[in-house]
């Protein structure tokens, strides 16, 4: 029989672990600061790299409310948007998921240290589900994951596929972030049993500079910047870019921007969709009056509910694929 002492210790060390897992499955609200995220324990290895800059010191206190004054970019970012994909992402580390996965070996990050940063975030849909890619925007500058990587990755999961968001090297232009892609899609299909996720007909999605990565994969495919020879994907969501580069091979495309888009005019994209639909590439269009640049879900605007849409066109787009290879 255990003494009194015994009895002590052990009834302690379950209350502290019972204290470790309430503090790991805690999740954050519209008063949380930056400092929780960073300090949050389901974050504890890359809890930096939920936050768009590289190399800024941030204000600990600032709260997650006013998270949109770190994305001078983007435009209408909705607090609980955030809040879900960041709530969801403790969930499953909660629930003992792996959330983030480096793409990049010891070895090499040791020889480019601006590899450093470079990963996946991982959003589980159905087991065995096709899986998409998203790569935010930012300007090359930063990665603005918090409104348009996660909040995407959390609503495609919903509807059953397995998605990644790309965290990527910034502030060395557009070539080194197309690389990192190039290498996440190469990581998840050399993975893909592991991770539990199917790799015909994956899609790409982009905002911003992130559609310009997604469309140079699409164009030009994967080993094309460094990835292994691979197939293009069977669709490329691309959000309010000006990227205007194609090749005589384009995948299926589904394109949205804001009419009042001042970065990235929609006269700029509709010059892209003339040449892909002459080329005989289907491609859906959506324009949302009264928007601006970097709009992400389009909470309480006239694009809400796109994300929906633009899932639907990667569906069909593998229905083709299928009875067409």
């Amino acid at each position: 029989m255990a003494d009194a002492g015994e009895t002590r210790r052990t009834a302690s060390q379950v209350t502290d672990n019972d204290a470790q897992v309430t503090a790991q499955s805690r999740h954050l609200s519209a008063n949380s600061t930056i400092g929780d995220v960073l300090s949050h324990p389901a974050f504890a290895t890359f809890g930096r790299l939920i936050l768009p800059w590289d190399g800024r010191g941030y204000g600990d206190r600032q709260p997650l409310s006013d998270i949109a004054s770190l994305l001078p970019y983007h435009s209408h970012v909705d607090t609980l948007s955030v809040l879900g994909g960041i709530n969801r992402m403790i969930d499953d580390v909660a629930d003992g998921r792996k959330v983030f996965y480096d793409i990049y070996s010891e070895a090499e990050k040791r020889a480019d240290p601006t590899k450093e940063n470079a990963g996946l975030f991982f959003f589980r849909g159905e087991p065995g589900a096709p899986f998409a890619i998203v790569a935010p925007g930012g300007g090359f500058a930063y990665v603005g994951s918090v409104h348009e990587g996660f909040p995407y990755a959390t609503e495609i999961s919903k509807l059953g596929f397995n998605v990644f968001v790309i965290r990527y090297r910034v502030g060395q232009g557009g070539k080194a972030p197309t690389e990192d892609l190039a290498t996440a899609i190469s990581y998840v299909f050399k993975n893909a049993k592991s991770l539990d996720v199917a790799t015909d007909g994956y899609s790409l999605w982009g905002s911003s500079a992130g559609a310009r990565m997604a469309a140079a994969i699409g164009s030009h495919g994967v080993a094309a910047f460094g990835g292994a020879a691979l197939p293009k994907p069977a669709a490329v969501v691309m959000a309010y870019t000006a990227h205007s580069d194609v090749s005589n091979d384009e995948p299926p495309t589904f394109v949205v921007v804001g009419a009042d888009d001042g970065i990235a005019p929609p006269s700029s994209m509709e010059k892209r969709i003339a040449v892909l639909r002459e080329m005989g590439t289907p491609v859906e269009y959506r324009k949302y009056p009264a928007l601006g640049h970097g709009f992400g879900l389009g909470v309480g605007t006239s694009a809400q509910g796109w994300i929906t849409d633009a899932t639907e066109f990667w569906k069909r787009s593998r229905d083709r694929r299928g009875k067409h290879p």
